[in-house]
């Protein structure tokens, strides 16, 4: 069993920017992959940045160049640096850790999330 605990969200002007991180509970070395969801109210959840064990980092569309996803292995920890931060960025953010993904021992896991509001 992971836990996973997401901080660093808050309230933040258009423009601004926020550091979120993920820690987990055990050695995330061997964790495949691990990644950022947000869900704004009344939509659904969708991913924001993923990352493999071997640090390559993909991104959704809307946030590239503006948001980075990095990963502390001796740290056990996750970060989302984000940047130029938008009022469509609202949402709460979600840390996501899965073991073997695409396989059926596959296991999941998430953080309770973290709110992150945009507005002036």
């Amino acid at each position: 069993q992971v836990q996973l605990v997401e901080s660093g969200g808050g309230l933040v002007q258009p423009g601004g920017s926020l550091r979120l991180s993920c820690a987990a509970s055990t050695n995330i070395f061997s964790i495949n992959f691990m990644a950022w969801y947000r869900q704004a109210p009344g939509k659904q959840r969708e991913l924001v940045a993923a990352i493999s064990s071997s640090g390559v980092a993909n991104y959704r569309d809307s946030v590239k160049g503006r948001f980075t996803l990095s990963r502390d292995n001796a740290k056990n920890t996750l970060y989302l640096q984000m940047n130029s931060l938008k009022p469509e960025d609202t949402a709460v953010y979600y840390c996501n850790a899965q073991t073997s993904p695409g396989w059926a021992n596959n296991k999941v896991y998430w953080g309770q999330g973290t709110q992150v509001t945009v507005s002036s």
